[in-house]
Parts: C-alpha cells; sequence; structure tokens
C-alpha cells in the first residue's frame, strides 16, 4: 500500500525525500538553524523546490553554511557569489545572507544559541497541528508574525511573516503535516 504524504511533495523524488526526512522534523542545532533559515530567505518569491534543487550548491559556495566565515565575506566573495550559476544570483539575498549571519551571531550571543532563542517562541515544544487537508495550513499565523517582527528588529532581513512560518515548518517548530499523512505521528 502506498504511503499517503502530504500532497505539496507530490511525486518528485527530492521533494518526497526531503518531505519524508527532513521537514517538519525537530531542528536544534544552529549550523542546521542556520542553513534552513537563509535557504528560506532564498526562496522568498520563489518555489521551494527552486532551492531544493540548488541546496548543494549553496553548501559549496556558502562554506556548508558556516556563519561565522558568512559573516566575515567581503566583496571578493560576493562578487564570485553573484557570479556562481549554481546558486540563486540576488543581490539583495547574497548581502543579506552575510548581514543575516552577523545578526545570528549577535543573537547566539546573547541568548546562549539561536536554537535557545528561536525555540523560545513555543516553549521548546512544538506546535502540533491537526490539519486534515493542504487548503486548511496558513501561510502565517500570529506567531510567524511576532517572530518575523523580532527578528527583523534584530537585523535578520529577508524574514517576513511567510518565509518565517516556512521556517518554522521546516524545522519541525509547528508540525502541520496534515493528520492522514504517514510522517504526521512521527514528527
Amino acid at each position: 500500500m502506498e504511503k499517503q504524504r502530504c500532497a505539496w511533495c507530490g511525486d518528485d523524488p527530492l521533494y518526497v525525500a526531503y518531505h519524508d526526512n527532513e521537514w517538519g522534523v525537530p531542528v536544534y542545532d544552529d549550523a542546521s538553524l542556520f542553513e534552513f533559515l537563509i535557504l528560506e530567505t532564498f526562496q522568498a518569491g520563489l518555489s521551494w523546490i527552486t532551492v531544493l534543487r540548488k541546496r548543494e550548491n549553496f553548501r559549496k559556495a556558502f562554506d556548508n553554511f558556516d556563519y561565522v566565515k558568512i559573516a566575515n565575506y567581503g566583496e571578493a566573495k560576493v562578487e564570485a557569489l553573484l557570479q556562481d550559476a549554481g546558486i540563486i544570483r540576488n543581490k539583495l539575498k547574497v548581502r543579506a545572507t552575510i548581514s543575516n549571519a552577523q545578526a545570528f551571531i549577535k543573537i547566539q550571543e546573547e541568548f546562549g544559541s539561536f536554537s535557545k532563542y528561536i525555540w523560545g517562541f513555543v516553549d521548546g515544544t512544538p506546535i502540533t497541528n491537526r490539519f486534515t487537508g493542504m487548503g486548511e495550513i496558513p501561510a502565517n499565523t500570529p506567531l510567524s508574525d511576532t517572530l518575523s517582527k523580532d527578528l527583523k528588529k534584530r537585523g535578520v532581513k529577508f524574514v517576513g511573516t511567510t518565509v518565517v512560518y516556512a521556517h518554522m515548518q521546516a524545522t519541525g517548530m509547528v508540525n502541520d503535516h496534515i493528520t492522514g499523512c504517514f510522517r504526521y505521528n512521527e514528527v
């Protein structure tokens, strides 16, 4: 019998693997949270599959998402990134990645880790929603509005409420697998 999945992943093998193995799984590791944050900011205005297909290229181009290295990128690195056809070459998003790495480090310094900061918005425990269909899943929530505003106040760019909610879903802060999906109870 075929496993029931959330409809958004379709039958693209890359999307299915992402859905089955990563999406909605709680992430507490700062390095992984940073990677998701940066990928989500590049996704703004694009489809997630576009970013997912370029994920390995992003890892190579951005030093495996090493936020300390990224925080120190200079103009030569920015120019090299803007010439890299393997990533999304948006000048504003490339520059935002550098300033976001700097803001990320400041948040770590203030809270001890980025994980403590971001998971504090849900008291360290994932929110489990009970959606039965894709049409019920919101693009944003009052909580993502609050988190978005706080991130922006701390200097993080390209973190509108929809991007933030997508980040919350991806990193398991919320479980938005539909109740009939085989992953719903697993995560």
